[in-house]
């Protein structure tokens, strides 16, 4: 590949003109300081410079050709060269006519002229006034498309949590950086969640320090990027700053009423991120770095467990315990032990008892005595309902080396460490699976995520004659793997483990792409024109665990054959039997294990003509094929009317795809999923499994949609204000989700599969449902100078979506067995339909006061949730009304280089409502964890030191 390379850019070289020379000069403000950051374009091409601290830049380009100067508050600039330096002073403006990378392979278009809706964000401003330090965090609140909150006992999913565009799946959004595409994580949401049964994205593995803005592109997008662009594509675009170093220090915890009956003070969080660029040669090279490391302390909403925790039988346990007798010989079928400690116990019993009657009278619920004995408190059985503890550290570079006069090379990619503890139901001392002679008081098991994530594209742009080309490979890898604690295998008794390492996924993707493109000025008002292809490579692997982690182990302590009727399971003195595994996450067996292959090949043809100044229409086809389900052809046409200077009238349509994962096609695992408190072990199979075709499953296919979008952009100069309002309307037909739990159903083949995979019931993907979403998102920037020390700008963005389920398809012979109603329950509708708010919306206002100080306020609304459940009981409330959370900062420039920001998150600690009782599961579950609005941490109250050399 290597080789390769160096004979395309020796070929470059050759086609290269020479007519070059070096441009230069300054970029201020209206005031005369110099601006960092500035964009400067060489209009029709990809070549481009950022202004440096002191306003300087570089730049390669012809004489007569045109330089587009643009920057966040400032109307773009369009200035000829005529000459060896080029200064320009910015005009004050409106926030949005930066050229964007996204929604148009136009190098000259801004978000304004776009035909579909573009969003721009300026990390670098958010991260410094806002509470919010991840990515995810930070778009959450700042774009109400945007939605992803962190989620609680939801095994790996409380590791990384789902993120959306206008409450699609997470798997329809596309993520690009710096243009190109991003892997998908190895974890496939399984349990109770918003997102059940996709795969997305994880944004939080990219440091906000190495970010300079990002683009989100609210359209569907498959025409021009391929597939899960069905929602839009969210673009971050890194930076290129050099001989500037940027140190921030966030430091914070949760000051709010809610917190666990133990704690006042919980969710410490700790960032520490650095970032600085060195320029390379004198021709506008440079390579920028950021290190980042953050951490993320557990929160716990819990108040107490009001359920049962102890039988009469644990008081056996107790009194023998006391007196040093080995607990576990009081399951043998000898009840001498047994009647012997029942007195002491506080237990009356005649000695001539049957194993059936010391069952029932052992039994009863004896919680309030037995805590009285043990002097405990029931919240001593809490379980941790909160968000998850994570520690991480990325580091990121973003580089670009001119090799010639129009030629560059550029690469950029990262690294990331995540660790997670999060923690599962409480293993109560009553049930079975607690097995209390190792854990007498019972126990909360722990999952412990280690997770790697791992990137790098590089590339080599230039001009081939008038064309401008981008030849690029891009590699990607997630691994997320688990380590179970504070557990146990209850079928291996006395010699289980107390942790063990369950095994866990991998997955990367490898693309290559080849970008043409060319603009013709001479043609209509501008005509451009773009063609590429791509080639894809993905892998999808699972890693089994230890064999303790996995097994169920018989009476003798050998691996249980369900065939065999010399196998017996362990139980416990009340018959149950003792479940396999290590508890909490059982780890993945070898039979589980996968390593999976497939790749695509894609080509594209992409146009935008302005037929006048007034009129343009762009254009997009994409061919792609896979290898394991075959092709497809989609489009998109979109176009632009400038009505008159002030005001552009945008729409568009598409089509659009999104290929099913491997992820879905090969998932296989066995887990414990909670339903009302009870637990069940409920085997998810493969979509080309045996079970899955004993039950009807057809295989996974491609999930279709249509899209249209219609709108206005508006400006009012004597008012310094724009308006954007889009609306839009996504059909998407088979879509792919995880079906409800099959019982065997008295079918012996079915049971004799369940049981080797140590599972009751069986899930499986399948293309289930055609939905249609419909919304509109409105957007109005404001811009003031209200005197010479006070500037207030002011957005008001907001988002009303509704998505429907419009058609169930149930394979016939799951219909015909009557079991329509798992298939698709009323639980997986309302992920789709209510799971996460459909209105959401922010009004943020920012007031500079002269140099010094800086204050922003901004109240988020996020819209009514209804609970995810099966549920329909008329009298119990499943809404959640909307709510308004506050944040506040104020930011103060110690000197030129040193900035301190106090503020706060959630200033008036606000909550969602409460659930309704039927929903609590004795206590636990205070709010709801299956339908999330802005979390549960309550009050967030942080301090930042930004530093700037």
């Amino acid at each position: 590949m290597i080789k390769n390379y160096f004979i395309l850019m020796l070929t470059t070289l050759l086609f290269s003109t020479f007519s070059y020379a070096q441009v230069a000069g300054t970029v201020t403000d209206d005031t005369s300081t110099p601006l960092l950051g500035v964009s400067i374009v060489v209009k029709g091409t990809t070549k481009g410079a950022i202004s440096d601290f002191d306003g300087n830049y570089k730049i390669d380009a012809k004489q007569g050709a045109i330089l587009v100067f643009s920057y966040v508050g400032y109307e773009t600039q369009e200035v000829t060269v005529n000459g060896n330096t080029v200064n320009v002073t910015m005009v004050s403006g409106l926030g949005l006519d930066e050229v964007v990378l996204i929604g148009s392979r136009n190098a000259n278009r801004t978000a304004t002229d776009t035909a579909v809706p573009v969003d721009i964000l300026d990390v670098n401003e958010l991260k410094e006034r806002s509470p919010q330090i991840t990515v995810t965090e930070i778009l959450n609140y700042a774009a109400p498309s945007f939605s992803s909150n962190p989620q609680s006992i939801s095994d790996g999913t409380d590791h990384i949590a789902p993120a959306s565009l206008r409450g699609l799946g997470p798997d329809q959004v596309l993520v690009l950086i710096n243009g190109k595409r991003r892997h998908k994580t190895a974890l496939v949401n399984v349990n109770g969640t918003f997102g059940r049964g996709s795969v997305g994205t994880d944004l939080s593995s990219i440091p906000s320090n190495a970010i300079d803005r990002i683009e989100i592109l609210r359209d569907g997008a498959a025409a021009q990027y391929g597939s899960d662009a069905i929602a839009g594509v969210i673009n971050i675009v890194l930076k290129k700053d050099t001989n500037k170093l940027q140190l921030s220090l966030t430091a914070g915890a949760n000051f709010t009423s809610e917190s666990g009956p133990d704690e006042n003070i919980d969710g410490e969080k700790v960032n520490v991120g650095v970032n600085y660029g060195l320029p390379i040669g004198d021709e506008g090279g440079f390579i920028n770095f950021t290190g980042n490391f953050n951490f993320r302390g557990a929160t716990n909403r819990m108040q107490e467990w009001q359920g049962q925790i102890f039988n009469a039988y644990n008081s056996i346990e107790r009194v023998a315990d006391a007196a040093g007798y080995d607990t576990s010989l009081l399951l043998d079928n000898d009840f001498t032990d047994i009647f012997n400690f029942a007195g002491a116990a506080g237990i009356t019993l005649t000695g001539s008892e049957t194993q059936a009657e010391l069952r029932t009278i052992l039994g009863a619920d004896v919680t309030d005595s037995e805590l009285a004995a043990r002097g405990q408190q029931r919240s001593d059985y809490n379980m941790r309902v909160g968000q998850s503890e994570l520690r991480g550290a990325q580091f990121f570079g973003n580089m670009e080396i001119p090799l010639g006069e129009d030629l560059d090379f550029y690469a950029f990619g990262g690294i990331g460490y995540k660790n997670g503890n999060a923690a599962g139901f409480y293993r109560l001392p009553y049930q079975s699976r607690a097995y209390t002679p190792a854990y007498i008081n019972g126990f909360l098991p722990e999952i412990n995520s280690n997770i790697t994530d791992k990137a790098i594209a590089v590339g080599i742009r230039g001009k081939l004659g008038d064309w401008n080309v981008d030849f690029s490979n891009n590699f990607g890898k997630n691994s997320f793997l688990y380590r179970i604690s504070n557990s146990n295998n209850a079928s291996l008794a006395n010699s289980t483990p107390f942790e063990a390492d369950a095994g866990g996924f991998n997955y990367s993707e490898n693309t290559s792409n080849v970008d043409l493109n060319k603009y013709y000025e001479d043609i209509f008002a501008g005509f451009n024109v773009a063609f590429g292809a791509e080639y894809r490579v993905e892998n999808y692997a699972i890693v089994a665990g230890e064999e303790n982690s996995y097994a169920q182990y018989n009476t003798l302590g050998n691996i249980h054959d369900p065939t065999d009727p010399n196998s017996v399971v362990p139980t416990d003195f009340f018959g149950s039997s003792r479940p396999g595994g290590i508890q909490v996450f059982p780890g993945f067996k070898p039979e589980n294990e996968v390593n999976a292959f497939r790749n695509s090949i894609a080509g594209y043809i992409d146009v935008e003509a302005d037929f006048t100044e007034s009129f343009m229409v762009a254009a997009a086809i994409r061919f792609e094929d896979f290898s394991d389900f075959g092709s497809t052809v989609n489009f998109k046409l979109a176009t632009r009317l400038k009505a008159t200077d002030n005001i552009n009238i945008r729409a568009g349509f598409q089509t659009g795809f999104r290929a099913p994962s491997l992820h879905q096609i090969h998932y296989n695992s066995t887990s414990t999923l909670f339903v009302n408190g009870v637990p069940n072990e409920v085997g998810i199979f493969s979509n080309t499994s045996r079970v899955a075709r004993l039950l009807g499953i057809e295989e996974l296919k491609e999930e279709t949609s249509t899209g249209f979008t219609l709108g206005f952009t508006a400006k009012i100069p004597n008012a310094n204000l724009k308006l954007t309002i889009d609306g839009y309307l996504i059909n998407i037909d088979d879509r792919a989700i995880l079906t409800g739990q099959f019982d065997a159903n008295g079918n012996a083949e079915l049971a004799s599969l369940f049981a080797q995979a140590n599972a009751s019931q069986a899930a499986f993907f399948a293309n289930s449902v055609d939905t249609q979403t419909k919304g509109i998102d409105i957007v109005v920037d404001h811009k003031a100078t209200l005197s010479d020390n006070l500037k207030l700008t002011n957005t008001l963005s907001f988002t009303l979506s509704k998505t429907t389920v419009e058609e169930v398809k149930v394979p016939t012979a799951i219909s015909n067995a009557g079991l329509s109603d798992t298939y698709f329950d009323n639980t997986s509708r309302l992920y789709l339909e209510a799971a996460v708010p459909r209105t959401k919306g922010n009004l943020s206002h920012n007031l500079k006061i002269g140099d010094k100080w800086n204050i922003f306020l901004r109240n988020s609304y996020f819209g009514e949730v209804e609970e995810a459940t099966n549920n329909t009981d008329p009298t119990v409330e499943r809404i959640y009304a909307g709510k308004i959370v506050t944040d506040l900062s104020f930011g103060y420039s110690v000197s030129e280089s040193l900035k301190l920001t106090l503020g706060a998150n959630n200033l008036l600690d606000v909550y969602p409502d409460q659930s309704d009782p039927a929903f609590q599961s004795s206590g636990r579950f205070l709010y709801s964890r299956r339908s999330t609005q802005f979390g549960t941490n309550g009050r967030h109250v942080f301090a930042r030191l930004s530093l700037s050399l």
